[in-house]
């Protein structure tokens, strides 16, 4: 392939060759098993501690599970800088072929693995091992694949071509989401529990087959082979990233100014919608995945169009016109997703008067990340078993020493080890709504809620939720590589994206239910995205630099 070194400023858009379709392809792969695997382990979890956390009750089995998820996420900034600094010292196309392996190997151990009633506490030691070995090769991964077709594109059409890794999220999604219903209609709901469940895992073994062989037939990069033909190459791209302030300060503003509020729009538009629609608004998992994958399918190709469209008018006002339009709309959105997925309960928050009286000195804070906490106090207590039956309550400041006190329409329920049950009782009688009630939104097929009026406008929801996703993220990958030289390019841009998307965008499901148990409005969470969502549009708009233009193969940041 021939190498360009003219800038993207007014570069004619040529056709895609064959080889660049070949690494565009390659690249993705690996995106592809990353959320591939997230989608599977997040729904699977359950199944999963029953596996491999048996001596425990439920409850705790699926807290174990998901602390074994969370080792992963927490590892990534630090694979970021493990394989970031390999790739900018080795090159980009080995760095990217262990990544793949050691990502693809762990998913598919994982469905090998014995269960804790074969060979005791190694089965959960493993479990947790090969989940952080993954979310380390992960860390190295995504920064792998951007800057490895950023690097082999044409000038004036990185934003487009690497806007097809930014569509390998929801390929993941989607093809998790196939592989599970598929699997659960096929073999029924016990086989499935028993030991269906692995074989998505061990299905992945032919994505990693396809994509070693396609990566090993791979050219490295034309950028890093231009650098060390010259010698320019950084002897310590750790401390030159991010010891050197001129470099470090383009970092924090790629965090701030951009990935921050790319993270909590795509987290807000996939995971935590499909979060609410389960949790808040109780539709049952299997109709909820189809209004999810119907969005999904409709507006994937739209991170291409997004990705394009920054190729001609520029990275920013995409990305934070996406920022800005989610942080103004999400309340209206979210209110109307409410009415048509479950109109009982909307019609509930209207008309039950709920209130929670307490000395807020006797109020702790509610946020319980991975679920591990056990709430004592009263008053927490009765907010986290609000919060879990999506009752909206009034919070009333009692007298200092008070005891915590609930009343549904003016009537006392006893906040004792049977609150939860008394609490959807008194509600129930009020006009709340049971679980499973007739008007919550159900399909029973996937091309079945095409022809359900109320499906359609969920559907409708949910893919303008979508195309913010694509907005801020299908511009992301392409902006992130611009902003670095390549000498640290790797390095540098891999950190502040798993930070955002890791950390910022990760937390968020996890917080906006503590701020909804908080406040006792369901709607309250959407205050995090929102708040980080309008962080990321100011900071970008007066500091980030825009960067279409830029000729990555000289750029140096001097």
């Amino acid at each position: 392939m021939s190498m360009s070194t003219a800038s993207g400023a007014g570069a004619s858009p040529r056709p895609m060759t064959k080889e660049e379709r070949k690494v565009i392809l390659a690249s993705s792969l690996g995106t592809v098993f990353e959320w591939y695997d997230f989608y599977l382990y997040g729904s699977l979890a359950v199944m999963i501690g029953a596996q491999f956390f048996a001596p425990f009750d439920a409850n705790t089995r699926a807290i174990f599970a998901l602390l074994a998820f969370a080792a992963g996420f927490l590892v990534r900034p630090f694979g970021a800088l493990v394989f970031g600094r390999l790739g900018d010292l080795v090159g980009r196309k080995y760095t990217f072929l262990v990544t793949i392996v050691i990502m693809g190997a762990s998913t598919f151990l994982v469905g090998l693995l014995p269960s804790y009633a074969t060979i005791g506490w190694l089965a959960p030691v493993i479990l947790i091992a090969l989940r952080m070995a993954q979310g380390l090769a992960l860390g190295g991964e995504y920064g792998g694949a951007a800057v490895y077709v950023a690097e082999h594109a044409p000038p004036g059409q990185r934003g487009y071509y690497t806007s097809f890794i930014q569509t390998t999220a929801t390929v993941g999604l989607l093809l998790s989401l196939i592989v599970i219903l598929t699997l659960r209609l096929y073999m029924g709901e016990a086989a499935f529990a028993a030991w269906g469940w692995r074989v998505p895992f061990l299905l992945s073994i032919f994505l990693l087959a396809i994509s070693v062989w396609i990566r090993l037939q791979m050219n490295e990069s034309p950028a890093f082979k231009k650098m060390k033909e010259e010698g320019t190459h950084s002897k310590a791209p750790l401390s030159e990233a991010f010891g050197q302030w001129k470099n470090a300060k383009i970092a924090l503003l790629a965090l701030i100014g951009g990935t921050a509020g790319q993270a909590v729009v795509w987290y807000t538009g996939q995971f935590y919608a499909l979060f609410f629609l389960q949790s808040i608004l109780r539709v049952d998992l299997f109709t909820a995945n189809v209004l999810i994958a119907w969005s999904l399918v409709l507006g994937t190709g739209f991170f291409i169009v997004f990705g394009a469209l920054s190729d001609r008018i520029g990275r920013k006002p995409i990305i934070l016109a996406g920022c800005l339009i989610a942080a103004v709309t999400y309340f209206p959105l979210f209110t109307a997703m409410t009415k048509a997925a479950n109109p009982a309960l909307a019609r509930a928050h209207e008309q039950v008067k709920v209130v929670l009286t307490a000395d807020p000195a006797g109020c702790g804070n509610v946020f319980n990340p991975v679920g591990t906490r056990v709430f004592t106090q009263p008053c927490d207590v009765s907010r986290v078993a609000l919060a879990n039956a999506a009752i909206k309550y009034d919070f009333v400041n009692g007298p200092a020493g008070s005891p915590a006190t609930v009343t549904v329409n003016g009537t006392a329920v006893p906040i004792d080890a049977q609150f939860a049950a008394a609490l959807g009782r008194a509600t129930q009688a009020a006009g709340y709504p049971a679980a499973g009630n007739a008007e919550i939104i159900k399909v029973n097929g996937f091309f079945s809620a095409l022809g359900d009026a109320r499906a359609l406008w969920i559907i409708g929801i949910l893919f303008i939720l979508v195309i913010y996703v694509t907005m801020v993220y299908g511009p992301i990958a392409a902006l992130l590589v611009e902003l670095f030289p390549t000498r640290i390019r790797y390095t540098a841009m891999s950190l502040p994206y798993h930070i955002g998307n890791g950390w910022f965008g990760g937390l968020l499901p996890a917080t906006s239910f503590a701020m909804v148990a908080a406040t006792g409005d369901i709607y309250y969470g959407l205050w995090y995205p929102i708040i980080f969502a309008m962080m990321t549009f100011v900071v970008g708009l007066f500091f980030l630099p825009e960067t279409k233009d830029r000729d990555i193969f000289t750029y140096d940041n001097k």
